[in-house]
């Protein structure tokens, strides 16, 4: 056996915020595309997330069984803001300026359909996420 003092929480490692270029389209006063700062988020957070993603629906010909669908559209656009530092997807004027309410709203609208495909790739990697949601989601519909 090991020490046990290493799993500590003062004596573990914080995960790291990450930067990364969500889209080129988005310069600072130099002409620099401008980085975009991501956290990981807790398991008990994440589960909280899931949890609101996810609905009873009835099952075909069961009268009277549920079963539980997760909407991962719905899912993932809500962990992308969460996990989401800088920008700051709750300014109400950054919301005002694309006519949307909401962080993960304000998200989509800002990035074209490729660079939200890219950042939802980027945030469930520093989440520990080794294989993309849309393959997990693949793999079960199979």
């Amino acid at each position: 056996m090991g020490d046990l003092s290493c799993f500590l929480a003062q004596n573990a490692l914080k995960a790291e915020n990450e930067t990364f270029i969500a889209s080129k389209r988005f310069r600072d006063k130099s002409k620099n595309p401008m980085l975009w700062e991501i956290q990981a988020i807790t398991s008990k957070d994440d589960e909280v997330l899931r949890k609101d993603c996810t609905k009873r629906v009835p099952v075909t010909g069961k009268r009277g069984q549920y079963t539980q669908e997760t909407d991962y559209n719905l899912y993932l656009g809500r962990l992308a803001a969460k996990c989401t530092v800088f920008p700051n997807l709750n300014d109400k004027e950054l919301q005002d300026s694309y006519g949307v309410m909401g962080a993960d709203s304000l998200l989509k609208a800002m990035l074209t359909a490729g660079e939200y495909a890219n950042y939802l790739e980027k945030v469930q990697a520093v989440n520990g996420f080794d294989v993309p949601m849309d393959e997990l989601v693949s793999e079960a519909k199979n």
